[in-house]
């Protein structure tokens, strides 16, 4: 099939303002929206930039804006579009770089600042390897578990459009999945960490982050657990 692709582009070296380059593919109804913005790349304009790398939805770098929603284009395959016509833009809120690469760091930067590892100093069990957990409790943090950081949720948040210090959806299902943790013992510092002003109260409950994440995680769902945990002081 043949498929016209408008892509939003800019290099800050040499454009003053974004432009769109428009193209046309030839595509299997079955190829992902990212073989075709390949083609382009390979075949007709070699200074289109964008970020990849394992192409099969795991590593999350190739999240964009695509027909207005974001999505990794890896995974979203033309023929589930219900269009010839594809709009292909940045993720919003996060710093152009050129063409469809953003700047990630200040995402890492909240993402780290909910500290997104293990807190755990008590000697080890008597078992000396593991610190074992029930099937329930495993069951409550691994839908969190899941997220790869392709940032599409932050990237569709309205209260981090308006405000990129807002410490965004991610960050927050990231700091879930160790609240939640019967082995960590630093929840009640990352509950201190979202109880302030840019934290988990900016959250305005647009569903749009669990709309877009391309792993099915209740992102919203989870957020209001964060929320009811800071408003209880009972970590369940």
């Amino acid at each position: 099939m043949k498929l016209h692709l408008k892509i939003k582009r800019f290099n800050p070296e040499k454009d003053k303002a974004p432009w769109w380059g428009e193209y046309d593919v030839d595509v299997e109804p079955t190829d992902r929206v990212l073989d075709a913005i390949h083609y382009v790349k390979y075949y007709q304009d070699g200074t289109l930039n964008l970020r990849r790398s394992c192409a099969h939805g795991v590593c999350g770098s190739d999240a964009m804006r695509i027909n207005g929603k974001n999505a990794l284009a890896c995974k979203l395959l033309v023929q589930d579009l219900g269009t010839d016509h594809i709009t292909i833009e940045p993720l919003l809120g996060m710093r152009v770089i050129k063409d469809l690469v953003v700047d990630m760091e200040p995402f890492f930067d909240h993402y780290r600042s909910i500290m997104p590892f293990l807190v755990n100093d008590e000697p080890l069990p008597a078992n000396g390897r593991e610190r074992l957990q029930t099937q329930e409790q495993v069951d409550r943090i691994s839908e969190g578990t899941k997220c790869i950081l392709c940032a599409a949720c932050t990237g569709s948040c309205p209260a981090f459009w308006a405000n990129g210090k807002y410490v965004g959806p991610s960050a927050i299902v990231q700091a879930h999945r160790f609240i939640f943790d019967t082995r960590d013992r630093a929840s009640a510092q990352r509950l201190g960490i979202l109880n302030e002003r840019m934290g988990v109260w900016r959250c305005r409950t647009a569903f749009n982050c669990t709309n877009v994440c391309p792993k099915d995680i209740p992102i919203t769902r989870q957020i209001a657990e964060v929320k009811n945990a800071i408003l209880s002081g009972v970590i369940a």
